[in-house]
């Protein structure tokens, strides 16, 4: 965790989330080095452990005993979680390029991306096999063939894995084990299951000793699996793999798990390389060509000790890569690592049986597979048990001190960021900063725009088109995810909600953004993918960034005050009033941003419930309200910060009606229920529950799991419409071909009766 007090001088980012990196993050979280900052850039926020794979395969352990929540281990360290896919280094700029956001800015960094299969040496590898890395994809498909099997019911059904060592011969004796007893369980004849192993070598585990060999050759052999020596596969076609020598395997499902070799990506970057496309490093997991950068794990090559890639490895290298990249930007000599010689491989045969093997020696057992699960489960353990923030200590391992190696010009202005700050005008970005920061975005140009940003006056000037009326609002709020560019899109689509809720069209905008003081790189930078998102949402809004002001802060937040343009006639506007008894209630998006969000910083919320959410929230209600007025809409509203009961209450109270609200039929994002079961809320949520006086029967339904949602506060929520009961399918499926796949009938509207009370629940 970052020191309150403590501008960000260096940034360490890590590309990808592999075994190397979440021991980085762990010790950075255990020993914070004031002034440094860590990004991590990943694919997915949950990363595989590797050595349970198997088990999870077999049955034996759920998705989530076998993966790594990035997102918590994230906010344990303090660092930045970004969710993309690199693309390449910019090493003169030093910057990380991204396919879906600006580039990212380092001082140090460190690549632990694993491996990636290479398919494209064999022809229609890459159509009709899938790979067994990355395992998200592998993880889809293998749920897949699970469903097919269960529902096999004739005829034999042939699955082939191509690769015969310790990873392919491990997978199909997982598959195996699983598949067959699904069938069993089933009643089905488990004998419908037809495997097969090929390798293009004259033996299996060539890396393995051979009393493991033969022990593996054994266990297949009493399984059924047919092994392919020598078999080389130089085609595969649909169902089928094709041998050098001849051989014809036929296969309804085909896995591969080969060597693989470094990303494509990799080539790009002028980083030295070994054959296999994996970056060379010297001891200190320093790339040869670049001091600056590192790498560890499978996608390494240490230059003088030539290592199997073995998760082993990369976990072991994940405490001497910490502590390099931290004496890095301490500009202090990096330390040695050196890995060992031999190392235990577990290697399981899918039910719950294992075989060891260490140099010259194996062995087998019942009992291996209980240690390997031991050893497992302890080593997961470290990254989801997290000690309390009292126990974090300040202190740097190895007694190093905390001093990072920053040039004159940088430690004045370090100095100067932690100095008493100036208030009033003082409180300003320096001008240098800013127009450097919003000189790089591109803002959409509008004929109705006057002046505006790239001008140098006080003031924007728009025009208001004859018979136009000008529609205004305003939101503003601090950040609550860690990611500026994100957190930049957010906040702009949050302020736009308004002015399409009414049916207006996004005319203007201006910002109002407070950053915390720091390094000028640092500001400027954090300026420009806060804005560089809330930009790219804004103009596909058509909505002109003309102006705005930024000052400094003790954190993050950013606000827009939007105009927009409607008929003055008022034709075609969606109000909070004007909703009709027998109007059918629709709700365009689910709900539960408040829960998860303060579950999130408490490191109660899964990676995967926040990475939904904040799909959600960037979701755009552009077309969701045009869509509403399509099938004639009476009324509209976008959720905020009120939640659900207050925004419906503020629509029935201005149309004078009353509705009914079922619980059962909201939509809810994933993870909202349970972390609201577990008593976590927003704080906005007691003001919210206030508005309980405005249900009829609450009494009744206090005890429902979806009653406390009711009262959650919504970022950048969805529209809350009333329509005509006789159009609420037709729209409900437009909305949903329209990209809201959560839209939902909640209720309907009733005339209002003689109880105070407006709103009635029903389960």
């Amino acid at each position: 965790m970052q020191h309150p007090n403590q501008p960000i001088a260096r940034d360490i980012v890590l590309i990808g989330g592999g075994h190397s990196h979440v021991g980085v993050l762990k010790r950075f979280g255990m020993y914070p080095e004031p002034g440094v900052r860590l990004t991590v850039i990943c694919t997915d926020v949950h990363t595989p452990y590797s050595g349970m794979l198997p088990g999870y395969v077999s049955g034996h352990y759920s998705y989530d005993e076998v993966h790594i929540d990035l997102a918590r281990l994230a906010v344990f360290s303090g660092a930045r979680l970004y969710h993309d896919e690199v693309v390449g280094i910019d090493r003169v700029a030093k910057k990380v390029m991204c396919r879906n956001r600006p580039p990212v800015p380092y001082d140090c960094l460190s690549i632990n991306i694993g491996s990636t299969p290479r398919l494209s040496g064999v022809a229609g590898a890459d159509a009709f096999s899938t790979p067994v890395k990355p395992i998200t994809r592998f993880n889809q498909r293998w749920l897949a063939l699970l469903a097919k099997v269960q529902e096999h019911t004739q005829g034999v059904l042939r699955i082939a894995v191509v690769g015969a060592g310790a990873g392919g011969v491990e997978l199909l004796l997982s598959m195996q084990y699983r598949l067959r007893n699904e069938l069993t369980s089933r009643g089905r004849d488990p004998d419908l299951l037809q495997f097969h192993l090929l390798t293009a070598t004259d033996n299996i585990l060539p890396t393995h000793n051979a009393r493991v060999r033969r022990k593996f050759a054994s266990v297949l052999t009493e399984r059924g699996v047919q092994v392919h020596l020598n078999a080389e596969v130089t085609l595969v076609e649909p169902s089928r793999l094709l041998c050098a020598s001849g051989l014809v395997v036929e296969a309804d499902e085909i896995m591969w798990v080969t060597q693989a070799g470094g990303s494509p990506w990799l080539q790009g970057t002028g980083l030295a390389l070994d054959a296999g496309g994996f970056v060379r490093v010297n001891d200190q997991l320093q790339t040869l060509t670049d001091p600056a950068i590192f790498a560890a794990g499978d996608i390494a090559t240490m230059q003088n000790y030539p290592l199997e890639k073995a998760g082993v490895f990369a976990v072991r290298m994940g405490r001497p890569l910490a502590d390099n990249l931290r004496l890095s930007v301490q500009g202090r000599a990096l330390l040695a690592y050196r890995p060992q010689s031999r190392w235990l491989a577990l290697i399981s045969t899918g039910n719950r049986y294992a075989v060891a093997s260490r140099g010259a020696l194996g062995f087998w057992g019942d009992w291996v597979w209980r240690w390997k699960d031991w050893i497992d489960q302890r080593f997961m353990r470290n990254f989801s048990e997290f000690p309390s923030m009292q126990a974090k200590t300040d202190a740097p391992p190895r007694n190093a001190p905390s001093q990072l190696a920053l040039n004159p010009d940088e430690a004045l202005q370090a100095v100067s960021a932690i100095a008493m700050r100036c208030g009033g005008c003082g409180a300003k970005v320096g001008a240098t900063v800013l127009s450097r920061a919003l000189g790089q975005l591109q803002v959409v140009q509008r004929d109705d725009v006057l002046i505006g940003l790239n001008d140098p006056d006080d003031a924007a000037v728009v025009r208001v088109p004859p018979g136009m009326a000008l529609v205004h609002s305003v939101d503003f709020f601090r950040a609550f995810v860690d990611d500026p560019y994100l957190f930049g899109k957010v906040a702009a689509n949050h302020a736009l909600g308004d002015i399409y809720a009414m049916g207006a069209e996004p005319q203007s905008a201006t910002a109002i953004a407070t950053v915390p003081p720091g390094l000028e790189a640092k500001v400027e930078d954090l300026l420009f993918q806060m804005m560089s998102g809330a930009v790219e949402v804004l103009n596909d809004a058509g909505c002109a960034l003309v102006g705005g002001h930024t000052g400094e802060g003790a954190e993050l937040a950013l606000g827009f005050a939007v105009n927009g343009l409607m008929d003055e006639q008022l034709v075609g506007v969606t109000r909070k009033g004007g909703m009709y008894p027998g109007d059918v209630l629709i709700l365009t998006k689910p709900i539960g941003t408040g829960t998860l969000f303060a579950a999130h910083t408490r490191l109660a919320a899964k990676g995967r419930w926040i990475d939904a959410a904040l799909q959600s929230m960037v979701l755009s209600n552009r077309q969701g309200a045009q869509c509403l007025r399509d099938f004639g809409a009476t009324a509209c509203t976008d959720l905020t910060g009120f939640g659900l009961l207050g925004h419906l209450v503020e629509m029935t109270r201005a149309s004078e009606v009353d509705a009914e609200l079922v619980l059962s039929a909201l939509p809810l994002l994933d993870g909202a229920l349970e972390t609201v079961a577990a008593g976590i809320v927003s704080s906005l949520q007691p003001a919210n529950v206030r508005l309980r006086r405005a249900l009829r029967n609450q009494e009744n339904f206090v005890n429902d799991p979806r009653y406390p949602l009711l009262f959650d506060p919504q970022t950048a929520g969805g529209l809350l419409a009333s329509v005509p009961a006789d159009r609420a399918a037709d729209c409900v499926a437009a909305l949903k071909a329209a990209g809201y796949g959560q839209t939902a009938v909640i209720g309907r509207i009733l005339a209002q009766g003689e109880a105070l009370e407006p709103v009635v629940l029903l389960p």
